[in-house]
Protein backbone atom coordinates (compact mmCIF):
# COMPACT_ATOMS: atom_id res chain seq x y z
CA UNK A 1 0.00 0.00 0.00
CA UNK A 2 1.23 3.26 -0.68
CA UNK A 3 0.19 6.69 1.06
CA UNK A 4 0.12 10.44 0.75
CA UNK A 5 0.05 12.14 3.79
CA UNK A 6 -0.37 16.03 3.00
CA UNK A 7 0.82 18.59 5.67
CA UNK A 8 1.91 21.84 5.06
CA UNK A 9 3.31 23.82 7.30
CA UNK A 10 3.90 25.34 10.29
CA UNK A 11 6.91 23.69 12.13
CA UNK A 12 5.23 22.75 15.17
CA UNK A 13 1.97 21.53 13.17
CA UNK A 14 4.18 19.10 11.22
CA UNK A 15 5.87 17.62 14.12
CA UNK A 16 2.61 16.98 16.09
CA UNK A 17 1.75 15.06 12.49
CA UNK A 18 4.51 13.08 12.26
CA UNK A 19 4.38 11.86 15.68
CA UNK A 20 2.02 9.12 13.86
CA UNK A 21 5.02 7.87 10.95
CA UNK A 22 6.39 5.49 13.76
CA UNK A 23 2.76 3.63 14.77
CA UNK A 24 1.68 3.60 11.05
CA UNK A 25 5.07 1.50 10.72
CA UNK A 26 4.50 -0.38 13.96
CA UNK A 27 1.00 -1.45 12.61
CA UNK A 28 1.77 -1.93 8.97
CA UNK A 29 5.42 -2.14 8.29
CA UNK A 30 4.60 -2.87 4.42
CA UNK A 31 3.08 0.71 4.12
CA UNK A 32 5.14 2.82 2.07
CA UNK A 33 4.56 6.62 2.70
CA UNK A 34 5.34 9.94 0.94
CA UNK A 35 4.84 13.60 2.24
CA UNK A 36 3.83 16.72 0.75
CA UNK A 37 4.97 19.62 2.77
CA UNK A 38 5.50 23.69 2.43
CA UNK A 39 8.98 24.00 0.70
CA UNK A 40 10.71 25.61 3.79
CA UNK A 41 9.83 22.65 5.91
CA UNK A 42 11.49 19.77 3.67
CA UNK A 43 14.64 19.70 5.75
CA UNK A 44 12.43 18.48 8.94
CA UNK A 45 11.22 15.31 6.94
CA UNK A 46 14.02 14.22 4.36
CA UNK A 47 16.04 12.25 7.20
CA UNK A 48 13.10 10.68 8.76
CA UNK A 49 13.63 6.79 7.85
CA UNK A 50 9.76 6.30 7.81
CA UNK A 51 9.60 8.38 4.74
CA UNK A 52 9.99 7.16 1.31
CA UNK A 53 9.79 10.33 -0.39
CA UNK A 54 9.00 14.00 0.31
CA UNK A 55 7.11 16.35 -2.21
CA UNK A 56 7.39 20.14 -2.15
CA UNK A 57 5.25 22.94 -3.15
CA UNK A 58 5.85 26.68 -2.59
CA UNK A 59 2.30 27.86 -1.65
CA UNK A 60 3.72 30.23 0.88
CA UNK A 61 6.28 31.65 -1.86
CA UNK A 62 3.61 32.02 -4.16
CA UNK A 63 1.53 34.02 -1.33
CA UNK A 64 4.26 36.24 0.14
CA UNK A 65 5.11 36.80 -4.27
CA UNK A 66 1.19 37.43 -4.79
CA UNK A 67 1.82 35.28 -8.02
CA UNK A 68 -0.65 33.40 -9.42
CA UNK A 69 1.73 32.23 -12.22
CA UNK A 70 3.84 30.40 -9.08
CA UNK A 71 0.44 29.18 -7.45
CA UNK A 72 -0.82 27.67 -11.01
CA UNK A 73 2.86 26.33 -11.45
CA UNK A 74 3.18 24.76 -8.32
CA UNK A 75 -0.55 23.06 -8.57
CA UNK A 76 0.43 21.96 -12.11
CA UNK A 77 3.06 20.24 -10.22
CA UNK A 78 1.20 18.11 -7.77
CA UNK A 79 -0.28 16.32 -10.49
CA UNK A 80 2.75 14.60 -11.36
CA UNK A 81 3.50 13.42 -8.11
CA UNK A 82 2.56 10.17 -9.04
CA UNK A 83 -0.36 7.56 -7.66
CA UNK A 84 -1.42 6.66 -4.44
CA UNK A 85 -3.88 4.28 -3.03
CA UNK A 86 -4.61 6.91 -0.15
CA UNK A 87 -4.22 10.46 0.47
CA UNK A 88 -4.28 11.97 3.83
CA UNK A 89 -5.22 15.61 4.78
CA UNK A 90 -3.71 15.74 7.94
CA UNK A 91 -4.01 20.13 7.97
CA UNK A 92 -7.72 20.32 7.25
CA UNK A 93 -7.04 23.46 5.17
CA UNK A 94 -8.68 24.62 1.95
CA UNK A 95 -4.99 24.88 0.75
CA UNK A 96 -4.29 21.21 1.85
CA UNK A 97 -7.71 19.95 1.13
CA UNK A 98 -6.89 21.23 -2.66
CA UNK A 99 -3.27 19.71 -2.91
CA UNK A 100 -4.93 16.51 -1.53
CA UNK A 101 -7.52 15.95 -4.55
CA UNK A 102 -5.07 17.25 -7.19
CA UNK A 103 -3.16 13.82 -6.05
CA UNK A 104 -4.12 10.77 -8.01
CA UNK A 105 -5.91 8.43 -5.40
CA UNK A 106 -9.33 6.72 -5.26
CA UNK A 107 -9.59 7.76 -1.91
CA UNK A 108 -9.08 11.47 -0.34
CA UNK A 109 -9.31 11.84 3.13
CA UNK A 110 -9.07 14.83 5.79
CA UNK A 111 -11.70 15.76 8.63
CA UNK A 112 -15.30 16.62 8.52
CA UNK A 113 -16.76 20.03 7.92
CA UNK A 114 -17.39 19.98 11.50
CA UNK A 115 -14.09 18.79 12.55
CA UNK A 116 -12.41 22.05 11.19
CA UNK A 117 -11.95 25.81 11.00
CA UNK A 118 -12.29 26.25 7.31
CA UNK A 119 -15.23 23.54 7.03
CA UNK A 120 -15.35 24.15 3.24
CA UNK A 121 -12.50 22.32 2.70
CA UNK A 122 -13.76 19.15 3.41
CA UNK A 123 -16.08 19.46 0.24
CA UNK A 124 -12.50 18.11 -1.38
CA UNK A 125 -12.33 14.73 0.24
CA UNK A 126 -14.64 11.56 -0.94
CA UNK A 127 -13.73 10.21 2.58
CA UNK A 128 -14.12 12.43 5.99
CA UNK A 129 -13.70 11.25 9.29
CA UNK A 130 -15.02 13.35 12.51
CA UNK A 131 -13.38 14.60 15.81
CA UNK A 132 -14.12 17.25 18.45
CA UNK A 133 -12.32 20.56 16.77
CA UNK A 134 -11.33 21.55 20.31
CA UNK A 135 -9.65 18.03 20.90
CA UNK A 136 -5.66 17.34 21.85
CA UNK A 137 -4.37 18.17 18.02
CA UNK A 138 -1.67 14.84 18.60
CA UNK A 139 -4.70 12.68 19.65
CA UNK A 140 -6.78 14.27 16.70
CA UNK A 141 -3.90 13.06 14.21
CA UNK A 142 -3.38 9.83 15.91
CA UNK A 143 -7.02 8.78 15.37
CA UNK A 144 -7.17 10.11 11.93
CA UNK A 145 -4.82 7.75 10.61
CA UNK A 146 -5.89 4.67 12.78
CA UNK A 147 -8.91 5.48 10.84
CA UNK A 148 -7.28 5.82 7.96
CA UNK A 149 -5.65 2.77 7.74
CA UNK A 150 -7.34 0.75 10.12
CA UNK A 151 -4.54 0.56 12.95
CA UNK A 152 -5.42 -1.25 16.28
CA UNK A 153 -3.28 1.23 18.20
CA UNK A 154 -4.14 3.18 21.19
CA UNK A 155 -3.43 6.65 22.08
CA UNK A 156 -2.19 5.47 25.52
CA UNK A 157 0.88 4.60 23.38
CA UNK A 158 2.06 7.67 22.74
CA UNK A 159 3.23 7.64 26.40
CA UNK A 160 6.09 5.51 25.20
CA UNK A 161 6.93 7.14 22.03
CA UNK A 162 10.37 6.98 20.24
CA UNK A 163 12.18 10.10 19.24
CA UNK A 164 11.02 10.86 16.15
CA UNK A 165 13.15 13.65 14.44
CA UNK A 166 16.77 13.05 12.79
CA UNK A 167 19.68 15.59 11.34
CA UNK A 168 21.79 15.03 8.76
CA UNK A 169 24.83 13.28 9.87
CA UNK A 170 26.60 17.15 10.39
CA UNK A 171 25.56 17.08 14.33
CA UNK A 172 26.47 20.61 16.37
CA UNK A 173 28.65 19.49 18.64
CA UNK A 174 28.32 21.96 22.07
CA UNK A 175 31.86 23.22 23.53
CA UNK A 176 30.75 23.20 27.06
CA UNK A 177 32.08 20.75 29.71
CA UNK A 178 29.42 19.14 31.13
CA UNK A 179 29.84 20.51 34.85
CA UNK A 180 26.17 22.36 34.47
CA UNK A 181 22.72 21.33 32.64
CA UNK A 182 21.81 22.76 29.34
CA UNK A 183 18.94 24.71 29.47
CA UNK A 184 17.79 26.62 25.90
CA UNK A 185 15.32 29.49 26.30
CA UNK A 186 13.39 30.64 23.23
CA UNK A 187 11.84 34.03 23.27
CA UNK A 188 9.98 34.11 20.19
CA UNK A 189 7.12 33.09 18.50
CA UNK A 190 4.77 33.96 15.63
CA UNK A 191 2.77 36.36 17.66
CA UNK A 192 3.95 39.02 20.25
CA UNK A 193 0.63 37.66 22.64
CA UNK A 194 2.30 34.42 22.99
CA UNK A 195 5.96 35.30 24.00
CA UNK A 196 6.88 35.13 27.50
CA UNK A 197 8.41 38.37 29.15
CA UNK A 198 12.44 38.61 28.38
CA UNK A 199 12.67 40.30 31.90
CA UNK A 200 10.97 37.25 33.40
CA UNK A 201 13.26 34.62 31.16
CA UNK A 202 16.40 36.92 32.65
CA UNK A 203 14.89 36.68 36.25
CA UNK A 204 14.82 32.68 35.63
CA UNK A 205 18.29 32.71 34.63
CA UNK A 206 19.38 34.69 37.25
CA UNK A 207 17.84 32.16 39.83
CA UNK A 208 19.19 28.70 38.52
CA UNK A 209 22.86 28.38 37.49
CA UNK A 210 22.81 26.06 33.86
CA UNK A 211 24.61 27.06 30.76
CA UNK A 212 21.88 29.16 28.92
CA UNK A 213 21.59 28.83 25.09
CA UNK A 214 18.96 31.62 23.69
CA UNK A 215 17.41 30.65 20.13
CA UNK A 216 15.75 32.92 17.35
CA UNK A 217 14.60 33.08 14.22
CA UNK A 218 15.05 35.68 12.54
CA UNK A 219 15.78 39.63 13.56
CA UNK A 220 13.03 40.53 15.67
CA UNK A 221 13.97 37.00 17.51
CA UNK A 222 17.36 38.14 17.77
CA UNK A 223 16.29 41.92 19.70
CA UNK A 224 14.58 39.75 22.20
CA UNK A 225 17.92 37.50 22.71
CA UNK A 226 19.79 40.34 23.35
CA UNK A 227 18.03 42.34 25.44
CA UNK A 228 17.93 39.47 27.76
CA UNK A 229 21.43 38.68 27.40
CA UNK A 230 21.81 42.39 28.67
CA UNK A 231 20.30 41.79 31.85
CA UNK A 232 21.76 38.60 32.16
CA UNK A 233 25.00 38.36 30.50
CA UNK A 234 25.90 34.96 31.02
CA UNK A 235 23.81 33.28 28.70
CA UNK A 236 24.97 32.70 25.03
CA UNK A 237 23.10 33.64 21.77
CA UNK A 238 23.24 30.96 19.54
CA UNK A 239 23.69 31.58 16.00
CA UNK A 240 20.21 31.16 13.36
CA UNK A 241 19.95 27.58 13.25
CA UNK A 242 18.88 25.73 10.47
CA UNK A 243 15.97 22.91 11.08
CA UNK A 244 18.75 19.93 10.89
CA UNK A 245 21.30 22.16 13.81
CA UNK A 246 18.28 22.74 15.60
CA UNK A 247 17.39 19.40 16.43
CA UNK A 248 20.52 18.36 17.15
CA UNK A 249 20.70 20.64 19.70
CA UNK A 250 17.74 20.44 21.61
CA UNK A 251 18.86 16.51 21.76
CA UNK A 252 21.51 17.63 23.49
CA UNK A 253 19.98 19.85 26.16
CA UNK A 254 18.80 19.03 29.67
CA UNK A 255 15.91 21.40 29.49
CA UNK A 256 14.03 23.76 26.61
CA UNK A 257 11.56 26.21 27.95
CA UNK A 258 9.77 28.36 25.35
CA UNK A 259 6.05 29.35 24.29
CA UNK A 260 3.64 27.64 22.15
CA UNK A 261 6.19 27.57 19.19
CA UNK A 262 7.81 25.05 16.56
CA UNK A 263 11.04 24.44 18.37
CA UNK A 264 9.57 24.03 21.93
CA UNK A 265 7.43 21.22 20.13
CA UNK A 266 11.13 20.02 19.03
CA UNK A 267 11.62 19.32 22.59
CA UNK A 268 8.56 16.85 22.81
CA UNK A 269 9.40 15.24 19.67
CA UNK A 270 13.06 14.28 21.37
CA UNK A 271 11.66 13.33 24.27
CA UNK A 272 13.87 16.25 25.96
CA UNK A 273 12.60 17.46 29.31
CA UNK A 274 10.82 20.88 28.27
CA UNK A 275 8.20 23.92 29.49
CA UNK A 276 5.82 25.31 26.93
CA UNK A 277 4.11 28.30 27.93
CA UNK A 278 0.59 29.49 27.40
CA UNK A 279 -1.33 32.29 27.00
CA UNK A 280 -3.44 32.94 24.15
CA UNK A 281 -3.67 29.78 23.06
CA UNK A 282 -4.75 26.27 24.45
CA UNK A 283 -2.28 23.89 26.54
CA UNK A 284 -4.61 21.43 26.82
CA UNK A 285 -4.67 21.50 23.00
CA UNK A 286 -1.57 22.02 21.64
CA UNK A 287 0.54 19.92 23.15
CA UNK A 288 0.57 16.33 24.49
CA UNK A 289 1.77 16.81 28.40
CA UNK A 290 4.11 14.09 29.49
CA UNK A 291 6.38 13.71 33.02
CA UNK A 292 9.18 15.38 31.18
CA UNK A 293 7.17 17.58 28.97
CA UNK A 294 5.21 19.78 31.26
CA UNK A 295 3.22 23.02 30.36
CA UNK A 296 2.25 26.65 32.46
CA UNK A 297 -1.03 27.78 30.95
CA UNK A 298 -1.99 31.29 32.09
CA UNK A 299 -5.59 31.99 33.98
CA UNK A 300 -7.21 33.14 30.98
CA UNK A 301 -10.29 31.99 29.35
CA UNK A 302 -8.91 30.46 25.65
CA UNK A 303 -11.25 29.72 22.50
CA UNK A 304 -9.32 26.55 20.40
CA UNK A 305 -11.26 28.14 17.49
CA UNK A 306 -9.66 31.24 17.56
CA UNK A 307 -6.17 33.05 19.21
CA UNK A 308 -6.92 36.22 20.80
CA UNK A 309 -4.18 38.54 19.74
CA UNK A 310 -4.53 40.65 22.46
CA UNK A 311 -4.55 37.97 24.98
CA UNK A 312 -1.41 38.81 26.50
CA UNK A 313 -1.93 36.51 29.86
CA UNK A 314 1.23 34.68 29.33
CA UNK A 315 2.93 37.91 30.98
CA UNK A 316 1.42 36.56 34.20
CA UNK A 317 2.88 33.47 34.09
CA UNK A 318 4.91 33.22 38.06
CA UNK A 319 9.07 32.72 37.02
CA UNK A 320 9.05 30.96 40.47
CA UNK A 321 6.39 28.17 39.17
CA UNK A 322 8.86 27.73 35.86
CA UNK A 323 11.26 27.20 38.64
CA UNK A 324 9.50 24.67 40.43
CA UNK A 325 9.01 22.78 38.06
CA UNK A 326 12.45 23.38 35.67
CA UNK A 327 14.14 21.84 39.39
CA UNK A 328 11.71 18.56 39.16
CA UNK A 329 12.83 17.95 36.05
CA UNK A 330 16.38 18.29 36.55
CA UNK A 331 16.61 16.98 39.58
CA UNK A 332 16.97 13.47 37.77
CA UNK A 333 20.27 14.65 36.03
CA UNK A 334 23.61 13.48 37.35
CA UNK A 335 24.13 17.19 37.96
CA UNK A 336 23.04 19.55 40.19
Amino acid sequence: MKIAIVKLSALGDIIHAMVVLQFIKKYNHQIEIDWIVDEDYKELLSNHPDINKVHTVQLKKAKQSKSLVLLFKELAKVRKFGSYDLVVDMQGLIKSAVISRLIHSPVTLGFDKKSIRESFASIFYNQTFNINYDQNVIERNFELIKFALKLTCDKVEIYDKVPFLFANNSKLTLNYLKVKNIIILIPGASLSSKRYPIEKFAEFVNSLDAHYLVIWGNEEEKILAQKIKRISPNISICEKLSINSLISLVSQADLVIGPDTGPTHISWAMNVPSITLFGPTPGYRNTFETKINRIIESSSEVDPNKTDKNDNSIENINVKRVLKISKELLKNNKIE
